[in-house]
């Protein structure tokens, strides 16, 4: 609408400051546009393609309270006292309004769906919403409302692993990132998230299992997390009603040790949401309808035997990570020729897992790269203690052990237990001589 203008004889200085509020007033207004819709709540209009769109004034109120919390689970309560201020009305008179929204809004006709009902809690919008034309200056990084974690500083040797998982995500819809304790899932699981924040425009969601217990109930955390009210003791049928026709990243990290539930609660919403992408991370397969595996690598290291000079060992990620948490925080450690062989020995003997050379590094200064290498002979290395920070069983090599033991069964606990004969490398033919022993 063009600016209306109090006085047509009103002096030039007037008129330049009345055209620069008009241009203030214009900036600031808010526009909401989803699909063919552009809704402008300054006059209390909705257009579909240019064209009025005719809504009762309770059904604006209510298609605006939902447009700007898109995404969220905006309850009857809620809506009701935004519609009708201070008035008692009865819930039935909030149905009728959704209905007129659903119906004026074409909600389901050839498969496009804005409003979604939480059974028990109340209505989602669950269409993009954008702001084109707030004429302000576009950020270079857009600003998203998530709940991941800080995006992982300094991470070394898995761009191609988060290109990999971003393009699987994007195919398959559900991938579980799956490697031994310290491998890095988390990081990688994290870095990914953001790298997709843009494509499901901020609608990526952390889930972390790790710190819960193994009798937890799965989908009653996911829920909360999500921020729904539990109206049973498994919400999973509340989530999948949730979700159905929201296009969110949901990410579960550290599935391992509530396998089972993590699995059925990630099938169900598989199989409920088609707008959803699952990113798990586990020690072990979730074994579920749809899940592709993604198996993340250690980061390489130098062969054996092979003379290293300081460029060339710069080369391997886990020398790169080495050197960098080595020197972090004012370490006095530095890569030279002379110690350059040594350090690439203790990356390769720490197979190329992230959190053991992270450990290592830390403790280089004391005692020397080639001191180390005798060090990890002796198993020092198990109790040489990371960030405060870090969860628990990442403080030390040995929680991270521990934490991997107490998943195996008893069988495989005794099976573990003979393979210790073992130093270094075995045979298939070995290992099933010895795991068949007395008492198998």
């Amino acid at each position: 609408m063009a600016p209306r203008w109090q006085s047509n004889n009103t002096q030039s200085s007037n008129t330049m400051a009345a055209a620069g509020r008009s241009a203030q007033d214009e900036a600031a207004r808010e526009i909401l546009v989803f699909g063919p819709f552009r809704l402008d709540p300054s006059q209390r209009r909705v257009e579909r393609d240019g064209s009025p769109l005719q809504l009762s004034g309770r059904a604006f109120d209510i298609l605006l309270a939902l447009v700007r919390q898109a995404g969220n689970v905006v309850s009857k309560t809620e809506l009701m006292a935004t519609t009708w201020p201070g008035a008692a009305v009865e819930e039935n008179s909030l149905r009728v309004h959704i209905a007129a929204l659903r119906k004026a809004l074409g909600d389901g006709n050839d498969g496009v769906r804005y409003l979604s009902t939480v059974s028990g809690q109340g209505y989602c919008f669950v269409a993009a919403v954008s702001r084109p034309e707030q004429r302000q200056p576009a950020p270079t990084n857009p600003t998203y409302v998530h709940n991941l974690p800080a995006h992982p500083r300094q991470m070394v040797g898995r761009e191609q692993a988060i290109q990999d998982i971003s393009e699987r995500l994007r195919a398959q819809r559900f991938v579980t990132v799956v490697g031994p304790g310290g491998i890095g899932k988390t990081t990688v699981a994290i870095s990914a998230g953001h790298a997709l924040l843009a494509e499901f425009a901020g609608h990526v969601h952390f889930v972390g299992l790790g710190e819960t217990g193994s009798a937890a109930p799965v989908p009653a955390i996911v829920a909360s997390s999500l921020g729904l009210r539990a109206r049973s003791n498994d919400p999973t049928n509340s989530l999948a009603t949730f979700l159905r026709d929201m296009r969110m990243l949901l990410i579960l990290d550290c599935c391992e040790h509530v396998i089972e539930a993590a699995a059925a609660l990630a099938e169900r919403l598989y199989q409920a949401a088609p707008e959803l992408h699952i990113l798990a991370t586990s020690r072990e397969l979730l074994r579920v309808e749809g899940e592709f595996t993604y198996r993340l690598p250690p980061l390489p290291s130098p062969p054996e035997k092979i003379v290293l000079t300081a460029a060339n060992a710069l080369a391997y990620p886990s020398v790169k990570l080495f050197v960098e948490r080595a020197t972090a925080g004012g370490g006095e450690f530095a890569l030279t020729d002379a110690n350059a062989s040594d350090v690439g020995n203790l990356c390769r003997r720490l197979d190329g897992i992230p959190l053991a050379i992270e450990l290592t590094a830390g403790h280089v200064g004391a005692y020397g790269a080639r001191a180390m290498v005798q060090l990890l002979d002796q198993h020092l290395n198990l109790l040489w203690e990371g960030r405060r920070t870090a969860l628990p069983r990442h403080r030390t090599l040995r929680a991270t052990i521990e934490w991997s033991y107490n998943l195996l069964s008893d069988a495989e606990r005794v099976i573990l237990g003979r393979l210790s004969v073992f130093v270094g490398s075995m045979t298939l033919d070995a290992v099933r001589s010895i795991a068949a022993g007395s008492g198998g």
